[in-house]
């Protein structure tokens, strides 16, 4: 239960206020300031995203600025360049003008009468990415970063690449809703009569930005721009790095604590890709906000909050349970860590040998196995929102088709923290590959519950940046690193490790079938298996959630979504819909939002050229007789040499569709 406050100081918010940079665009701000500010000036705290001040956020931004200029900050959302009510076009994520607007709109707030000269960041994904971004250009007002499910590294953990495989539920579903997101209008309320030719240099300039995330498949420059992990050295202000277990961005937190060199601290909950304070599933939700004042008071006022006297990490270790497609809790408890690597945690290999897993290499086999399309419909959501489908179901439908190492009952019970790693020697029969490790908890009556799992373009094996093909029939070694995860497996469970050359829809298949060998008694899994730590015990109780009042808004449609699974034995055809009827709903000022939309793929056994993914969305915004709507569809198919990508974006005024465009993409394979 999330607790609405209100205080303890008094705030007003300024809906539209423009921020002029040097080359003429503005960059439209809202603003929530703390009575008295320009008499008693207050630090600034600043999220810069492209997610729309006016409409698409503006109820949860509400919640947590409010709670800000409550506790004596200016709270700052800014409009990206080319987003919501701001000048310009917005071409693609995370470019160099994005830095450079910040740097002079972070100037800007610094010299402004309300404002002390000391600047916060504070962002979930996007702006939990340029907050690093930001903080390694150095702005002399900014001082402290709470960045939120980002990442360090572009190419290893955003929506567009995995282990050097296609992301596909990333690629075509994140990109369907940041092609809408660039070409949306800006408020006629906030603008003026100028919003029509806004829009229309808007749509002019778009172009397709999937199409350039998959002309890029190999980690090059394109990626390194944007990612921080190039030279943690460069930031320098104080860090505090959020992620959740169900979340798709967790393994960044692990490599900022080891890599930064700057004050740092690192939480890392059960949850989904929301903020931990939201009242969204799985739980249990914490007084994030109060954790971020704690921070911020440290940092842009100079008051000792005792924060950064705490342990450097702290860490909810999950309890085992059940498998389900949903939790509305995850049960455990918290953990702390002093740094990372940690001193209480050691690495215990346990080898696959014939079908098991134990302690002691056995005989060198070798075990053969063809990859299924199927393999890859229970994998659940890459990055989890809290919704109904988003946890694997029960693995053994996936383990059937899987090669799978089972160990003997577990005599006592591991906790497991960090990365495992899966060291494999393996044969391929085709010179491109790729391989899902994942790592399952099998309980006494064999349910078997997914811990983590780790993927890889085997062609990536020795580089991302130099990928080289498989010699089909050749003995080759790789490590294949699985994903962090704080977990304990029990007595009398067992571990289950299931090797698979195929994983769709997550993954975009192998141009051929595969039959994968893997050498067993030859390869292994390394798991990080941590011990009692003497901060756990000393740790202080997280308050309970709370936020400031939200904007009240009036709901006109309530979502409905569907998800539909069709199997034809007869052809061996997979085909899955999901469909989203969506919400509309009435904010004060009488605007109107509708956003709805769905995905669909399939494929059939032993043809991985049959792979389809289509991807759909609408977004309506309106007042009054001010009406406009966006409908973008993305559709990705492939053959043997080439990806095949198709893009539609239509513009509605009114009733006039006065924007109507599609694209066509053939796109090289490059070792994919």
């Amino acid at each position: 239960m999330v607790t609405v406050v209100d205080g303890p100081g008094s705030f007003r918010r300024l809906d539209h206020v423009p921020i002029p940079l040097e080359d003429g665009t503005r960059l439209a701000a809202r603003i929530w300031l703390p009575e008295g500010a320009e008499d008693r000036p207050v630090p600034a705290i600043l999220e810069y995203i492209p997610y729309r001040k006016n409409d698409l956020f503006a109820v949860n931004d509400e919640g947590r600025f409010g709670y800000f200029a409550a506790h004596g900050y200016a709270g700052v959302r800014l409009d990206i360049r080319g987003s919501g009510d701001s000048d310009g076009v917005l071409t693609d994520e995370y470019v160099l003008q994005e830095q450079d607007d910040a740097l002079e709109a972070i100037a800007w707030i610094a010299s402004q009468q309300w404002c002390s000269g000391s600047v916060g960041m504070i962002g979930k994904s996007w702006g939990g990415f340029n907050g690093l971004q930001v903080a390694a250009r150095r702005p002399p007002a900014l001082k402290a970063v709470i960045t939120v499910y980002s990442t360090d590294d572009r190419y290893a953990d955003d929506a567009h690449y995995m282990g050097g495989c296609l992301l596909t539920p990333g690629m075509l579903g994140w990109g369907t809703n940041m092609h809408t997101v660039a070409t949306l209008p800006p408020d006629p309320k906030s603008v003026g009569n100028g919003w029509k030719k806004m829009w229309q240099e808007r749509l002019d300039a778009f172009h397709p930005q999937i199409h350039t995330w998959l002309t890029h498949q190999r980690r090059d420059d394109y990626w390194k721009h944007g990612s921080v992990i190039e030279n943690f050295a460069d930031i320098t202000c104080a860090v505090y790095a959020v992620g959740g277990w169900c979340d798709g961005y967790r393994d960044p937190v692990f490599r900022l604590m080891e890599g930064l060199s700057c004050p740092k601290k690192a939480l890392i909950g059960p949850w989904s890709h929301q903020y931990a304070m939201d009242p969204l599933e799985p739980g249990p939700h914490i007084g994030f906000l109060q954790e971020c004042i704690r921070f911020y008071d440290h940092w842009l006022k100079g008051e000792d909050t005792g924060i950064m006297d705490e342990p450097t990490m702290r860490v909810w270790i999950q309890d085992p349970v059940p498998p389900a497609t949903h939790y509305a809790e995850r049960p455990g408890r918290w953990g702390a860590e002093p740094s990372w690597p940690s001193p209480n945690v050691n690495r215990r290999r346990m080898y696959l040998n014939d079908g098991r897993l134990g302690d002691e290499p056995g005989e060198e086999q070798l075990a053969a196995f063809r990859g299924s399309e199927a393999a890859g419909q229970d994998g659940g959501a890459w990055c989890a929102f809290g919704g109904p489908l988003d946890a694997p179901p029960d693995q053994r439908a996936e383990d059937g088709l899987s090669l799978c190492f089972t160990s003997e009952p577990l005599t006592e019970p591991l906790e497991i923290l960090g990365h495992p790693v899966a060291n494999l020697e393996f044969v391929s029969d085709r010179p491109q590959a790729l391989v899902v490790v994942r790592l399952c908890d099998v309980a006494e009556t064999g349910e078997s519950t997914l811990i983590t799992r780790g993927v890889l373009n085997l062609t990536h094996r020795e580089s991302h940046e130099h990928p080289q093909p498989l010699v089909p029939g050749e003995h080759t070694s790789t490590s294949v690193l699985l994903q962090t995860i704080g977990q304990v497996v029990p007595a009398g469970h067992r571990l289950r490790v299931a090797v698979s050359p195929t994983y769709f829809p997550w993954l975009w298949p192998s141009p051929e079938p595969v039959t994968l060998t893997v050498v067993s008694g030859a390869s292994w899994i390394d798991l990080p298996l941590r011990g009692s730590s003497p901060l756990d015990g000393e740790l202080r109780s997280f308050e309970r959630p709370e936020i400031a009042r939200k904007i009240e808004t009036e709901v006109l449609r309530e979502p409905s979504k569907e998800h539909t699974l069709t199997k034809d034995p007869l052809r061996g055809t997979t085909k899955v819909e999901d469909r989203n009827t969506g919400s509309v709903v009435r904010l004060p000022d009488g605007l109107e939002m509708e956003q709805r939309g769905g995905s669909s793929h399939s494929i059939s056994e032993g043809d991985p050229l049959s792979a389809r993914f289509r991807t759909e969305r609408t977004v309506g915004l309106g007042r009054g007789d001010w009406a406009t709507r966006l409908e973008a569809e993305n559709d990705l198919t492939s053959d043997s040499t080439h990806l095949h990508f198709r893009a539609t974006l239509r513009a509605f005024d009114g009733d006039e569709c006065f924007f109507d465009r599609e694209w066509s993409f053939d796109i090289p394979r490059d070792h994919l």
